[in-house]
């Protein structure tokens, strides 16, 4: 599975550290996920992986 989040789809964002002297070197923030086992409506649980963010989200909204 990618570093990618089931529900909203987010992913890792790049970017650049930029020193003093203006050297760019490439840099990688990856999210926040986090494995969550989800029981559906016929009584199976899946796991998947959900960033926590979209878990704060998820908590308000149930």
């Amino acid at each position: 599975m990618a570093r990618k989040c089931f529900f909203t789809g987010k992913g890792a964002m790049v970017g650049n550290n930029v020193s003093h002297a203006n050297n760019k070197t490439k840099k990688r923030s990856l999210p926040n996920l986090r494995n969550v086992k989800l029981k559906l409506e016929d009584g199976t649980s899946i796991r998947v992986k959900v960033a926590a963010s979209t878990l704060r989200t998820m908590k308000k909204y149930s």
